[in-house]
């Protein structure tokens, strides 16, 4: 058996233990600076492996709290939102994982799957669009696209911000990069999208030019859940996309929406939970610490930039050295030079 039900989110939710080792991590990285000045930083571990063999994968199920679910171990995290009306997705992982993404849905519910929301175009959290739209059913409304809306009742509904249609699919006459099955059905133009599903308020809000110039947030009002989609992370630096439209001050801007959005609980922990894109479930000053840290480091090469340094010389001052032992990778999918190096095109981007 693939899937694994992990225990209830009252049991796993971010304890005030996790602000204790948070002010650990800030005191190692305060040593870490200091000690810097005498020797070298220690490599950084490597970024996580973005595709592994779906033969490998376990897909696990957190509660989180309210109609809200986790699934991790697909690739991007999952949120699940079940009730009544039936099954809400937010994201559907690798391809090749959706029969194990399946089976941890059914060992939550047997409703059908009748909504799907990409948070962007990236296929770890797209790959199982096609398989999980078929799996399900919807009755299709709103701003249905083209001639895939004439069989989209017959599986569940994909809704993205109109760019993420528009990189996967193509111009007449040219090859798309993904399958017409696994196309957003229905896109939104404006500044948000609401849905009422499961007895709940879902707002879908799109944060320009962040991760990508696609990206979407997804709020579970009553549940008190907020998906993030790869706006926010825990495993590694923000991956900026700039060949998608990404920016790191839209990645700032996306944090800050995610901040005001969230409202903390009675000792700073718990309250509203937040879903990454990867890594852990999160609180409100989860994602506070993130900011802070790519906002500093914003401001650094910033400030940088202001006294004529190169590229190559911001790299070399390591204006992210005191951040590197928690989120710093050397090889991988994305390295902190490649971080650096999105951030500093970002502020020198002439529009």
């Amino acid at each position: 058996m693939t899937t694994k039900l992990l225990a209830s989110s009252k049991s796993l939710r971010p304890l005030r233990g996790l602000r204790i080792l948070a002010a650990l991590s800030l005191l190692a990285a305060s040593w870490q600076s200091a000690r810097a000045q005498q020797t070298p930083a220690p490599a950084a571990a490597p970024a996580p492996n973005p595709a592994p063999n779906p033969a490998n994968v376990e897909v696990h199920v957190l509660h989180v709290q309210g109609n809200v679910y986790m699934l991790v171990g697909a690739g991007g995290n999952i949120t699940m939102q079940v009730g009544t009306d039936g099954v809400l997705l937010v994201d559907t992982g690798l391809p090749g994982t959706s029969d194990k993404v399946l089976a941890a849905i059914h060992s939550v519910t047997d409703e059908p799957i009748r909504y799907i929301i990409d948070t962007h175009v990236h296929p770890d959290h797209t790959g199982g669009n096609e398989a999980l739209a078929k799996a399900g059913n919807t009755i299709t409304g709103g701003n249905v696209v083209g001639d895939i809306g004439v069989s989209a009742g017959n599986q569940a509904a994909i809704l993205a911000f109109q760019t993420v249609l528009d990189r996967m699919s193509a111009p007449t006459g040219q090859k798309a990069p993904t399958p017409q099955g696994a196309w957003p059905t229905e896109t939104y133009t404006t500044p948000e999208r609401k849905l009422f599903f499961n007895g709940e308020a879902v707002q879908v809000i799109h944060i320009p030019d962040a991760h990508t110039d696609g990206d979407s947030i997804v709020f579970f009002h009553r549940s008190d859940v907020i998906s993030t989609g790869d706006i926010f992370i825990t495993t590694h630096y923000p991956i900026v996309d700039m060949s998608r439209g990404g920016n790191i001050q839209g990645i700032i801007a996306g944090l800050n929406r995610i901040i005001e959005l969230a409202t903390p609980g009675p000792t700073d922990e718990g309250g509203t939970l937040i879903v990454p894109g990867h890594g852990r479930l999160c609180d409100q000053s989860d994602v506070v610490f993130y900011q802070e840290m790519v906002t500093i480091i914003r401001d650094r090469i910033q400030d940088m930039i202001n006294k004529g340094m190169t590229l190559e010389q911001v790299k070399a001052a390591r204006p992210t050295q005191d951040y590197d032992p928690r989120y710093g990778a050397t090889t991988g999918i994305w390295t902190t030079d490649m971080f650096v190096e999105a951030v500093y095109k970002s502020l020198t981007k002439k529009d």
